[in-house]
């Protein structure tokens, strides 16, 4: 029990943190701890429960609307929707449990090129490529495809020329899948621009634990 107090005291520091310009989705945070918190000294465990649950997605939905925010802008020559989860749910798409993907599409203005920017974090599939990303022997087995620095990090390029299509994959610090698929491309570069246009310190920063 006082693991769950010290728990419910934690999150409202959170809350009380958030910055002024959600200050109104702040403070009904700050409510749905609050009450979860009378709740829990009433011992209606149950409805305590279901406030700080409702508290924590909420905060999450917070924390998945500044990680929209570090998706690279649309390059010259391209256009960029909005960023969306892949369930249609919009950046505001929770991030916790199985790691909801947030993803932005690019149109080439005046061409056939496309391309999608993705993200996962804390997802099972993070794991799986984590294998290939440490191991080299795997990626020079892998066809079209070649290991590229980007600053400190390294990604993973992979052309098919034949398709016109790219795919540029970044692990960061092993539980953020950073991803830039292409399609009616001229070559891998357009891919990998855009992965080099992520800002890699502010993913980090907004995605940190």
């Amino acid at each position: 029990m006082k693991n769950q107090l010290r728990l419910s005291g934690a999150l409202l520091g959170i809350a009380l943190t958030l910055p002024v310009t959600v200050s109104a989705w702040a403070n009904e945070v700050v409510e749905q701890i609050e009450l979860g918190l009378e709740l829990y000294q009433e011992e209606d465990y149950g409805g305590a429960i279901t406030e700080l649950e409702f508290a924590i997605n909420d905060i999450r939905k917070l924390m998945s609307g500044r990680i929209a925010a570090t998706f690279p802008e649309a390059p010259a020559g391209w256009s960029a929707d909005e960023v969306a989860s892949a369930g249609g749910g919009g950046a505001a798409a929770m991030l916790g449990g199985g790691g909801t993907m947030l993803e932005r599409e690019y149109r080439q203005d005046d061409g056939s090129g496309q391309l999608e920017a993705s993200m996962m974090i804390d997802n099972p599939m993070v794991q799986a490529m984590a294998a290939m990303f440490n191991n080299p022997a795997l990626v020079a087995a892998q066809p079209n495809t070649e290991r590229v620095r980007m600053g400190r990090e390294s990604a993973i390029v992979k052309w098919e020329p034949n398709r016109s299509q790219a795919e540029v994959t970044l692990l960061l610090d092993g539980r953020i899948l950073m991803q830039v698929k292409g399609q009616n491309l001229e070559s891998e570069e357009a891919a990998v621009e855009l992965m080099r246009g992520w800002d890699l310190a502010a993913v980090r920063e907004q995605a940190a634990r």
